[in-house]
């Protein structure tokens, strides 16, 4: 399995680069970081299909699981069998769920070839997809550097894990690949917030399990994409003269055309190897007999940084 596993490289949790993986899944949703689970922020990116959540593997002793395990689980669900897989295995877990969801022809086949499988043979065939390796790791490049060979002192790196937390026959799931099954966390009340109170509740009361201040989180919303909706909806505005909800709508969609153009922009950069840019740029500064100047300037700022990681209690070892 290790060999394997080095064809997954590690992804970042942001929503560019989720996005840029559901654009080549050919499903027409969008992922938006999501900074608060009030029922206010929650509602502004309806409609929500599933939260996507990055926590800090803990090792260790075992803790009290919540919710329960459904050994019956009739949806999609496909474990993780390789490491760094986590996230393209989360939002499979979560898309292939979503009923009626439109997708590209290479998914709607790899859904239907595994259909009836067991969640171990389904991970299986994921991770053995080469087009879907290559979609997963596309804006996450291996490292150009490499620091094996100088005998430097090694530490335990921090591992972090993606899960996917959705409403499905009237319950909410965690599908988390390296379970064994699906966990429902019970029966949600279709009124009101409907299966995001649950969600919010059994999120919360995850991350009250992790020591108090602790930072080691992200949350990720899967929803449908704004933007034909506002602009349809411009249309109606503007063939019935209403320009003052117009302006408004307008601003809305130059708003997500924005955050689209940087989306676009970081995920450029992503996909560029820059060693060479930065090579260049220090035999710039040599041969104009500032390499040294900036060499100092650099030490302080290490220093600085690591002073102030310190003050907050944060290991160092890394650095």
């Amino acid at each position: 399995m290790a060999d394997s596993d080095s064809n997954w490289n590690l992804t970042e949790s942001d929503p560019s680069v989720f996005t840029e993986l559901l654009k080549t899944l050919g499903v027409p949703l969008i992922v938006d970081d999501l900074y608060s689970l009030d029922p206010e922020s929650l509602q502004a990116l309806q409609p929500l299909h599933a939260l996507i959540f990055l926590f800090k593997w803990v090792g260790g002793a075992p803790t009290a699981m919540q919710g329960e395990y459904d050994r019956d689980f009739p949806g999609f669900f496909a474990h993780q069998v390789v490491n760094n897989a986590c996230a393209t295995i989360a939002v499979l877990n979560g898309i292939a769920n979503i009923p009626s969801l439109k997708a590209g022809p290479q998914l709607s086949e790899m859904l239907s070839f595994t259909t009836g499988m067991d969640p171990q043979t389904r991970g299986l065939v994921i991770t053995s997809s080469d087009w879907l390796r290559e979609a997963h790791n596309s804006l996450s490049p291996p490292s150009a550097i490499s620091l094996d060979g100088l005998g430097l002192p090694k530490s335990s790196e921090d591992a972090y894990h993606f899960v996917v937390y959705l409403p499905t026959m009237g319950s909410l799931y965690e599908l988390d690949g390296l379970k064994q099954f699906p966990v429902r966390h019970g029966a949600f009340d279709e009124s009101g917030e409907g299966w995001l109170k649950k969600a919010r509740e059994t999120i919360e009361a995850r991350i009250a399990t992790y020591p108090a201040g602790a930072l080691e989180f992200s949350l990720l919303a899967l929803r449908d994409d704004p933007l034909p909706l506002l602009e349809a909806q411009l249309n109606q505005l503007q063939a019935t003269n209403n320009h003052a909800q117009a302006a408004e709508i307008v601003v809305k969609i130059s708003t997500e055309n924005s955050k689209r153009e940087r989306w676009a922009f970081e995920n450029s950069l992503r996909r560029h190897n820059h060693v060479g840019l930065v090579h260049a740029l220090v035999v710039a500064l040599a041969k104009a007999g500032k390499l040294e100047g900036t060499k100092e300037t650099a030490k302080k700022a290490m220093k600085e940084r690591i002073e102030a990681r310190k003050a907050k209690g944060e290991d160092m070892s890394d650095d």
